[in-house]
């Protein structure tokens, strides 16, 4: 699902600690809510976001961390 970027400025964002670039410019952001994490591209903060189920994004997440 894509987001509008008025709905991120509600958001609270970060990154995560394993990020290695120091200046936050290939990184990607995310946001969590109770029943949505949602995740935008660092370096277009005010452009839309993508918003995941936690269903779906823990079905995503062990592709993700096998690089």
């Amino acid at each position: 699902m894509l987001q509008t970027p008025e709905h991120a400025s509600n958001l609270t964002w970060f990154k995560s600690s394993y990020s290695s670039d120091p200046d936050g410019d290939s990184c990607v952001e995310l946001a969590t809510t109770p029943g949505t994490i949602h995740v935008r591209d660092s370096k277009d903060t005010a452009g839309p976001h993508l918003a995941f189920s936690l269903t779906t994004w823990a079905a995503f997440m062990p592709h993700a961390s096998k690089g």
